[in-house]
């Protein structure tokens, strides 16, 4: 919806609530439902919120030890200004529109640079004065289960997923779940998210959405707008939609793989019609920018402690910091090769990764890889679980320390943003090292 669209439609009677949402560190929707004449009166041009969305935890907790903010700073504001382009209905709640917003400092009015949509726009606005625009696209997985969120949690989380079997591109027990998986495609599609399919993914009850490629942040607006969606619908439906990467030991996580080339004037700057896999000089120094720097940037594409359990040896999920073509088993995938839509995908990503965070470290790399002019090794070849490389960071504690140690990130990013987001990853380590785990009673409660 067009700024004028929405004017429309209120007056029509036909919008009466519009949801001002920012970006908050975990890649979830916050902000305030606006009566919608009064969004006209008052917030079309800002609206405040609390400064502690950009300094908190999964549980909306007010840990210490950020510079932006604390109790003794007081916990001020921050201006939440509507980007005008970003508006669009909400087709699964009545009269509802919605309205992406960027993250002002109160007092300035300047970017706050550690707000995840800023963090984007600064990697692309980098990539544009090298006279290249970062195009990509998410896969968003996730599983269902049987209740709602809340009825799960009462019920002492007993997890039971929508299907008893392995659905990976099946039709007959998707069609069971269409119920839920039809209403995500039409209404996403209806708010303007170009959703292209749905697909069983490769255990019982995990799904895939799948959307069409854009520039980085678009993707980024879409891919959170479409994870808030599958979580609502599937409420509605009577089913909780999750994105945790690793829910059960025996079974296969959750990824959000991201797919990424540059563009130059219209056309894929990655493409190189003469050269072996069609695969360009300038796609060459992006690739090996990924790699020389991936211990750097995991701390963005898996954030939590549970990130680390799907990194593992035969679930799709890779291991070895390597690239390979066409091969599932390696952290960068080459896609499209000897087409116009050659491109890499990264398989690292967790489905709880902030697609923000996540495409502005990778692309960081990827200039820097351009910059760099950095040689691209050959492809490895077979099984990348057997590889001897180099391993993705096995925990989280590793890729922290690995991101307080990049001087890449600390130039592209800005220091301060890189001891924001450690901080972050330091606070879900004191979180979880506080908590007695039933996997800890089970164990030594008799035989320790």
């Amino acid at each position: 919806m067009t700024f004028d669209d929405l004017k429309t439609a209120i007056a029509a009677g036909e919008i009466d609530t519009v949801l001002t949402c920012m970006i908050d560190m975990q890649g979830r929707l916050m902000g305030k439902r606006f009566h919608a004449e009064a969004f006209l009166e008052m917030a079309e041009g800002e609206t405040h919120c609390c400064n502690y969305l950009l300094a908190t935890d999964l549980e909306m907790a007010t840990p210490d030890g950020y510079a932006s903010t604390s109790w003794s700073a007081g916990y001020g504001d921050y201006i939440m200004k509507p980007d005008l382009t970003t508006i669009r209905p909400v087709p699964w709640l009545d009269g509802t529109a919605l309205v992406l917003c960027d993250v002002l400092d109160h007092h300035t009015h300047g970017p706050v640079p550690h707000s995840p949509r800023e963090v984007l726009k600064r990697q692309v606005a980098r990539a544009q004065a090298m006279g290249l625009t970062p195009v990509m696209a998410t896969e968003l997985e996730f599983f269902l289960f049987q209740g709602t969120h809340d009825e799960i949690a009462a019920g002492g989380y007993d997890l039971k997923p929508i299907s008893r079997y392995n659905e990976d591109y099946h039709i007959f027990q998707t069609s069971k779940e269409e119920p839920v998986m039809r209403p995500i495609r039409n209404h996403l599609r209806a708010m303007g998210v170009p959703v292209e399919g749905t697909k069983g993914e490769a255990e019982a009850g995990q799904e895939e959405l799948n959307i069409k490629y854009a520039e980085a942040l678009a993707t980024a607006d879409h891919h959170i707008l479409a994870k808030h969606a599958v979580k609502e619908i599937a409420h509605l439906a009577g089913y909780a939609a999750s994105f945790l990467p690793k829910w059960h030991h025996d079974r296969v996580g959750s990824a959000a793989h991201v797919h990424m080339s540059l563009w130059r004037d219209g056309a894929n700057a990655f493409y190189d019609a003469e050269a072996p896999l069609a695969k360009s000089r300038l796609m060459d120094h992006y690739m090996a920018g990924l790699l020389k720097y991936a211990a750097d940037y995991t701390v963005f594409l898996a954030p939590y402690i549970n990130s680390y359990k799907r990194f593992a040896k035969g679930t799709f999920a890779p291991t070895q910091i390597l690239w390979s073509v066409d091969n599932r088993t390696a952290a960068l995938r080459l896609c499209g090769d000897g087409t116009k839509g050659v491109r890499v995908e990264s398989r690292v990503p967790g489905a709880d990764m902030n697609p923000y965070l996540a495409c502005a470290a990778m692309l960081a790399a990827g200039l820097k890889g351009i910059e760099e002019e950095l040689e691209l090794p050959a492809p490895f070849r077979g099984d990348a679980y057997e590889g001897s490389q180099d391993e993705i960071p096995n925990t989280l504690r590793d890729a922290r320390e690995a991101l307080l140690a990049s001087d890449m990130l600390a130039e592209a990013l800005g220091a301060d943003v890189v001891a924001h987001y450690a901080r972050a990853a330091e606070v879900e380590i004191e979180d979880f090292n506080r908590v007695v785990t039933d996997y800890e009673i089970a164990r030594g409660f008799e035989k320790a």
